[in-house]
This record gives C-alpha cells, sequence and structure tokens, in this order.
C-alpha cells in the first residue's frame, strides 16, 4: 500500500494507493492542499480515483467537489451525508476497491450523524470518531454522544488492537497511534460506562471552530467559501498599486474613473480625491446610469481591497473590460499619507 499523510494545522488527510495498479483515494482533502495532493500522487504514480470525506466536516473546508470538478472523480461519503453533489454513498460494511486494496466503511455517527470510518489491510482511518488521546466531538449539529459511546464501545474498539489509528485531526504533530494504545492511555475512553462517557462529552465546553458557519455551508451544500469567490475574482482583476493612483490622480488623468465601493459613512469620511461612491451592494443596479461608457478604465476600491476585487470582476463580466482594483485599499492609502477628501463631493 502506498501511504502519505498530508498535515494543514491540525488537520490530517491521506493518499492511499495501490502499489501494482497505481489506483489512488484521497482521505478528507483540505481545500489549501489541492495543487500539493496532485503533485503527491503524479510523484508517487498514482491516479486519484476516489475523493473520500468521512463526515461532514465544521473545522476545515473540504477539497473533494473541487478536485471531482478538476480530476472527474466521484465523491464518496456515507449515505447519511447531507451533501447533494456526493456521487457514491457507502452503507456500513460497504466496501471500495481500489485495484488490490479494500477500503472498508464502518458508520461511526457520533461526531456527526454521517461519521464513517475506513478500514484498509491495518490502519483504521478513523475521520473525527477516535483521535489520539481524545475523541470527536457531539456538541456540532447532528452529534449524539449516545451514538458516538455505541461506535466507540461497540465497534471501533473491539477490533484488533494493533490496528493503526489514523485521524483526520492531531493538533500535538503526531501521525498515529493503535487502537491498543487509545484503550489504554486515551483519557476519554477509560469513562467506560455509558452514563458516565455521555455525561462527560455534555460537559466538555469546547470553543467553536472558528469558520464553523462557512464550513459547514459549503462542505454540506458544495456552495463556495469566500475565499474562493475572492481568489476566482483576483485571478481575472488586474491590480494598479497605491503610488500609481496617486500619480494618475495628481495627474488629472481624464480616462480614469476611480470608484469607491465602501458605503457612504467611510466614502465621505475620507476618500481618493475626485472619487466617485457606488457602494458594493448597489453596483449592479446603478451601473448603467452612473457609469454609461464602458470603454472607459475603472478603478474600484475600498477599505481592505477585497470588496473592490469583487466589484471589478463584476464590472469585467458585465462588458466593462478595463475595470481594475486597488492593491491595498483605502486602509493602505491612508497608512501612506496620500491625499484624502472629506465629505460628499469628490
Amino acid at each position: 500500500m502506498v501511504f502519505e499523510q498530508v498535515v494543514t494545522g491540525g488537520c490530517q488527510s491521506y493518499l492511499v494507493g495501490c502499489a501494482e495498479t497505481c489506483a489512488a483515494a484521497l482521505i478528507d482533502p483540505e481545500i489549501s492542499q489541492i495543487d500539493h495532493y496532485v503533485a503527491l500522487a503524479a510523484r508517487d504514480g498514482l491516479r486519484i480515483r476516489y475523493l473520500i470525506d468521512t463526515h461532514t466536516h465544521a473545522d476545515h473546508f473540504s477539497a473533494t467537489r473541487e478536485l471531482a470538478r478538476q480530476l472527474n472523480v466521484p465523491v464518496v461519503m456515507h449515505r447519511a451525508s447531507p451533501a447533494p453533489f456526493v456521487d457514491m454513498r457507502l452503507g456500513d460494511g460497504e466496501m471500495i476497491v481500489l485495484g488490490r486494496l479494500r477500503l472498508q466503511a464502518l458508520h461511526t455517527p457520533g461526531h456527526t450523524a454521517d461519521s464513517m470510518c475506513l478500514l484498509v489491510e491495518d490502519r483504521l482511518f478513523t475521520g473525527d470518531t477516535l483521535l489520539i488521546d481524545a475523541t470527536g466531538r457531539t456538541d456540532l449539529p447532528s452529534g449524539d454522544p449516545e451514538a458516538l459511546y455505541d461506535s466507540l464501545f461497540h465497534r471501533i474498539l473491539r477490533l484488533d488492537p494493533a490496528l493503526k489509528v489514523s485521524p483526520a485531526h492531531d493538533y500535538k504533530g503526531r501521525s498515529h497511534s493503535t487502537i491498543g494504545q487509545e484503550l489504554a492511555s486515551n483519557p476519554r475512553l477509560q469513562k467506560r460506562d455509558r452514563a458516565a462517557f455521555v455525561e462527560m462529552m455534555r460537559s466538555l465546553n469546547l470553543t467553536m471552530p472558528t469558520h464553523i458557519t462557512e464550513a459547514l455551508r459549503t462542505n454540506m451544500s458544495g456552495g463556495k467559501t469566500v475565499a474562493q469567490l475572492l481568489s476566482e475574482a483576483a485571478a481575472t482583476v488586474p491590480f494598479m498599486s497605491l503610488a500609481e493612483l496617486k500619480a494618475r490622480v495628481e495627474a488629472a488623468e481624464a480616462d480614469l474613473i476611480v470608484l469607491d465601493v465602501r458605503e457612504r459613512e467611510a466614502y465621505e469620511g475620507g476618500h481618493v480625491p475626485g472619487a466617485r461612491l457606488l457602494p458594493r451592494g448597489q453596483l449592479e443596479l446603478r451601473v448603467n446610469q452612473e457609469l454609461p461608457d464602458p470603454t472607459r478604465r475603472i478603478l474600484a476600491c475600498c477599505e481592505l481591497g477585497y470588496v473592490s476585487t469583487l466589484a471589478a470582476a463584476t464590472l469585467r463580466e458585465m462588458g466593462f473590460l478595463h475595470a481594475v482594483a486597488l492593491d491595498g485599499g483605502m486602509k493602505a492609502w491612508r497608512e501612506a499619507g496620500y491625499p484624502l477628501n472629506v465629505g460628499r463631493g469628490p
């Protein structure tokens, strides 16, 4: 078996392949590592055939849907997954054939209702059901401490103690454990009475993951993250430097329209001399009135440079092919000590 582990902060993802047939599966991929996964597979002579999420992640953004689009391969999850873009839904005990390898799904609800582990040869990919010296939390959507108890004590912990445990997360740099080691030393597994375990899980009082709302939304629906939207917009938009804009403003360049896409209050607090106000939320509705000439060069600016990037990309989609964005935004403009006009007028 070809085995590669990719660490992204506390997230762990795995590339598993059959050495004889070069067929591979990618387990719990994280979206910032897409190029890394593709490069690893190429280096090892593998072709990724399946993209697998062990559950609906709440603390990072899954790369399965984007990789499925790029590689034209199926997304695999447990059949309880709510995600509409899943191509293959596994039931308990069912297997994925990967050349000479067999990846068997074990339904292990508790952390989430759709949690599953994957058993292949001497290794168990446990997702967030069983972690090293911990277990998955049960206070997120579809979490259930009673179900987690059954998944752990009636299923996983009855497997071969020598099985290696490869979880989806570890925040202390550890690569793996074993079933036997977890039984012996995992603090949460010492609560072997059902009531005591359930009470412990309900009283953990853990902090919420940073991006929980966005992660659940995108991982459950296949929607895009804000970072993806910004990245896609930035890939289609040229930028102008602060110094270049300052020089053009001072030269009173007639062909350039500076479009401030912040709200009125921010605009009146200080804007680039000569800038027009057109808030991003009104852009599509007012663009024909405010910008009748699509051949003009338009520079969009906002506070930090993010909203203006989206605005410039929208303008380009609408036919304003000379739209650009200010690199750095008004915050950087002020910090550079460049001139500002205050009030309603340009």
